[in-house]
């Protein structure tokens, strides 16, 4: 499975928002961090306040916080704002004619609901966690 750019922002903008718990971070630093357009990151950030895993703080020293429960957010729940994980239908497609292009479809498939539910499994907590492992060299 290959994400979006806009959900791979999301997770990283989330990712930085958890890593400074109690702060409010600018589009402006974390697309900078990032090496993105703060317009195209404004865009993510809308849709994810919008689903309430943020919240944006008006005035000086304002930016966005994270206010969901990193506990039990997933990225399954991040990655369904930006893309389309319904369930494969390509196995009951009038043109896959063969049974080696069904056989194939049906394989894509399973792929595809593994993908889903490995990311239905990683919450945000998990995956500052491993992030922090990283950067410590282990």
């Amino acid at each position: 499975m290959r994400l979006q750019v806009s959900t791979r922002l999301a997770i990283f903008a989330i990712l930085e928002l958890t890593a400074r718990e109690g702060q409010q971070l600018s589009v402006a630093e974390i697309g900078e961090k990032y090496g993105v357009s703060s317009h195209h990151l404004a865009k993510v950030m809308h849709v994810m306040g919008r689903a309430g895993l943020v919240r944006s703080v008006r005035g000086a020293g304002g930016g966005y916080q994270f206010a969901g429960n990193p506990r039990r957010t997933t990225l399954l729940d991040v990655a369904r704002l930006f893309e389309d994980l319904n369930a494969s239908d390509q196995g009951t497609s009038a043109a896959i004619a063969t049974r080696e292009e069904r056989t194939l479809s049906d394989i894509l498939g399973e792929i595809d609901d593994i993908a889903r539910a490995t990311l239905g499994s990683i919450t945000i907590a998990t995956m500052r966690k491993l992030v922090d492992r990283r950067s410590d060299g282990k």
